[in-house]
């Protein structure tokens, strides 16, 4: 578990887990409430579950939960409406009011159906509102069509009227015929319909009234300038005032049916010019009305959600909390009979005295007559994994976790992975202004922590802000590793004084190693700035860091050797500490071990021998003399007696061990060693077996076969891992050309055209550049590679990572899951 240490806590202990024990408490029910709510502040016990048997149904407590429930429901709904007011909940008051739960119902039950009841009205009010504005402006356009309408028309009588002119039709937006005019008795009456339409639609609703009528109806539209609200969906809509002529009550059947079919809105309009400015009037009246009345209850919503938002967190809180103990409590077994409920559950030894004390403490505030019994059961099962951590070391347990939660009290690589994974990070990232770079970002989170802590962050900035203290390792690494590689944005400096090498003489501008002579003592720190460029068979640096991620690479596996050794000793396994540990250790070193060795003489002795004939001759021809590629007196014989060690060490993993577990077993079946076994992992591997299998033979086979699979995978995975630490020396060249490029092909080529517009060009290009590949890309490879190396080749010497966390009940974790 990746959590806070406690108060009264002993020193953390990352190396082993905390020993943990299995406890039974008995307590009466009249006081179960108040244990599981004590122990929940406490936060040290995981109750297990005794009903599992039973579905949630049928459990005791099924009512109280599905209450708690009900009233978790409401609070969401609390929280939707606040958040569409802009009203933010106040933040818990230290100074908490005890609230009764039966009360916080009945408040929670009142307050919600007044909050209904207020937006139900408001909503009446909110659309009678926007349906009058709709009503508003059907009148005002409409009127405005009708008045131009009849004004033309009248002029158009009275010209007609003045020619005497009688054979032509008249041209009347209001489709009067010439017979009508001449004969009133003749006259058609048109109705008409009108209302607002979706400006989106309009088009198709003038081709469907065409169609729909064959013809026989006039349409007039006219755009609103300003988006209304539709009263019935709420929304801004562009829409069209319209007005429909038609004549007989089936064509305004149709027509009703398709402006129903368009979600066109109707109002009743009058063709009179008085009764619609007096119906104006009317409606502007009732818009002012019924906008101070919403305004009313808008402010006594707010009031209402305000006073909520006052309290909310505290009920939230409660609510949330009952709820857990709810659960918590249908875990436990009830004893009707005796009116006690029994709980077990897994806690750590250092807090025996102080979960005794949270059973006193409810024993007492609950005014029992029986106290609770508290006791310790022995059992077989696997105990959770418990790690205390802290911010810091909290992040890189989740990196061991990510892999396999450590099975009980087994070797935690999260000691280790504290120092090994940002420098194996830096090795691959070394440059120390890049370092510098990714240390000023995490130096951003850790000052602001206590803020971003308590903000809702997106998914990547999380991340990012959870892991700050891996990176500000990682960034300090970096700088080091940086300094050491004498590399800053690529460019090499005299940070620790001058170089040792200059040219021997002036015409060696592209100096090489053949060019360069010593001339002052030793660069005292890191690489020198000269060999930078200095050619050989190979780069000397390069060379350098390739050497240098094989003597890393042999040492970390060097680790995971000797902590499954601490791991053997730790659960008395004798038999994986002769024939596992020592025989890994030896065939390792006598063929990687050895060649660390050679580097380092090299290096120290300045010797030109060919390190790769040395390894391959050593097996091809391993009596052959040396030659030039001696090192040092007596390495033919050792290179005889490593290899013979080698080669012993393989037949050593494979036959023992097998051979030796079934005499073990032989000897459980004929009774020889019951008094003599201890409690160490053979013997529960053996009993484990024998309560299985019963008297079945013991199958030599297959303990043969699985312990054959481990042999080749250690001596194939020990040629294999040993060169996959190469990516070291791969990745560091890598990023260090990438760096050279954007150095000497932005940077420096923009500043060559002497232009102050190309040059701002190229430093943002260069700018961008860096961020995007080195520092953002470069940087998740070098982590993901970092992190395969300790998962796969050094983890897997030692850790089986099979175990299952420590999960308490915590009222501290409640923030963390969401309902």
């Amino acid at each position: 578990m990746a959590g806070g240490g406690h108060g009264c806590c002993p020193p953390m202990d990352l190396m082993r887990s905390e020993p943990m024990q299995l406890v039974q408490i008995i307590v009466p029910i009249e006081s179960a409430h108040l244990t599981v709510s004590y122990l929940g502040d406490l936060g040290l016990l995981q109750f297990k579950d005794l009903n599992a048997d039973k579905s949630p149904f049928q459990r005791t407590y099924a009512n109280q939960i599905k209450r708690c429930g009900e009233m978790a429901r409401k609070l969401r709904f609390f929280r939707e409406q606040m958040t569409k007011a802009g009203i933010s909940p106040s933040a818990m008051s230290l100074t908490q009011t005890h609230i009764d739960l039966d009360d916080l119902e009945i408040k929670l039950g009142e307050l919600e159906a007044e909050l209904i009841e207020v937006n139900t009205n408001s909503e009446k009010l909110q659309r009678t509102y926007n349906e009058l504005l709709e009503y508003k402006l059907v009148l005002q356009k409409a009127g405005e069509f009708f008045y131009a309408a009849q004004s033309s028309a009248t002029a158009q009588q009275r010209e007609i009227e003045a020619q005497q002119v009688f054979d032509g039709s008249l041209d009347s937006p209001l489709l009067l015929e010439q017979e009508s005019l001449a004969d009133p008795s003749k006259q058609v009456k048109l109705g008409f319909v009108s209302g607002l339409v979706p400006k989106e639609k309009s088009m198709a609703f003038e081709r469907i009234l065409f169609r729909a009528t064959r013809g026989n109806m006039y349409l007039k539209q006219v755009a609103v300038e300003d988006p209304v609200t539709d009263p019935v969906s709420g929304e801004k809509v562009a829409k069209n005032v319209f007005v429909v002529f038609y004549s007989g009550e089936r064509a305004k059947t149709k027509i009703l049916k398709i402006c129903e079919a368009f979600g066109a809105n109707r109002y009743p309009f009058t063709e009179d010019v008085g009764k619609q400015m007096q119906m104006i009037d009317e409606v502007s009246g009732k818009i002012s009305e019924l906008k101070t009345t919403i305004d009313v209850g808008l402010i006594h919503r707010d009031n209402i959600l305000k006073n909520i938002g006052h309290q909310f967190e505290q009920w939230n809180h409660l609510v949330r909390r009952e709820k857990s103990i709810y659960h918590t409590l249908n875990m436990l077994s009830l004893d009707v009979t005796k009116k006690c409920v029994v709980a077990e559950g897994w806690s750590p030894v250092f807090a025996t005295s102080q979960v005794q004390d949270a059973l006193k403490r409810a024993t007492y505030d609950s005014n029992s007559q029986v106290g609770s019994i508290f006791q310790v059961l022995y059992t077989k099962e696997s105990p959770p994994t418990y790690f205390q951590t802290n911010k810091f070391t909290s992040a890189f347990q989740e990196i061991v976790d990510a892999y396999g939660v450590a099975k009980y009290q087994e070797a935690n690589p999260g000691v280790y992975t504290i120092i090994t994974f940002p420098f194996l990070f830096a090795v691959m990232f070394g440059d120390w202004g890049h370092g510098i770079c990714l240390l000023l970002v995490t130096m951003y989170f850790i000052f602001r922590e206590k803020k971003l802590s308590s903000q809702k962050l997106g998914d990547i900035t999380e991340m990012t802000f959870g892991g700050r203290y891996v990176i500000m390792m990682m960034g300090l690494f970096s700088i080091y590793a940086g300094l050491i590689y004498n590399e800053f944005f690529s460019v090499p400096f005299e940070l620790f004084g001058k170089s040792a090498y200059a040219c021997r003489d002036p015409s060696c501008s592209n100096a090489t190693t053949v060019g360069l002579i010593k001339v002052r003592s030793t660069y005292p720190f890191g690489v020198d700035p000269k060999w930078y460029g200095s050619r050989s068979e190979l780069p000397f640096l390069n060379s350098l860091k390739m050497k240098m991620s094989i003597l890393l690479g042999v040492a970390q596996m060097n680790l995971g050797i000797v902590l499954s050794y601490f791991n053997a000793k730790f659960f008395k396994n004798n038999l994986n500490i002769w024939y596992q540990f020592v025989p890994q250790l030896i065939f390792l070193n006598s063929l990687f071990g050895y060649l660390s060795l050679l580097i380092i003489v090299k290096w120290c002795t300045g010797s030109k021998a060919d390190l790769y004939h040395v390894m391959i001759y050593m097996f091809l021809s391993p009596t052959d003399d040396l030659g030039e590629n001696q090192l040092f007196p007596g390495q033919k014989t050792l290179q005889l007696v490593l290899l013979f060690l080698a080669l012993i060490s393989v037949p050593w993993m494979l036959f023992p061990k097998p051979i030796l577990l079934k005499k073990q077993h032989q000897e459980r079946h004929q009774g020889q060693s019951y008094t003599l076994l201890q409690s160490t992992e053979e013997s529960l591997e053996l009993e484990q077996d024998h309560s299985s299998h019963g008297h079945e033979e013991f199958e030599f086979s297959e303990v043969f076969v699985h312990q054959l699979i481990h042999t080749i995978e250690f001596v194939l995975g020990a040629v294999s891992n040993t060169a996959s630490y190469l990516r070291l020396w791969a990745l560091s060249l890598a990023h260090s050309e990438l760096s050279t490029v954007f150095y000497e092909k932005v940077l420096l080529l923009a500043w060559g055209f002497n232009n102050i517009i190309i040059l701002i060009v190229g430093f943002i290009v260069f700018v961008f550049a860096t961020v995007g590949v080195l520092l953002v890309m470069e940087t998740l490879s070098a982590f993901l590679h970092a992190l395969r190396l300790h998962w796969v080749e050094f983890q897997n010497k030692f850790y089986e990572g099979d175990g299952y966390k420590f999960s308490p009940f915590s009222f501290a974790l409640l923030g963390e899951v969401e309902d």
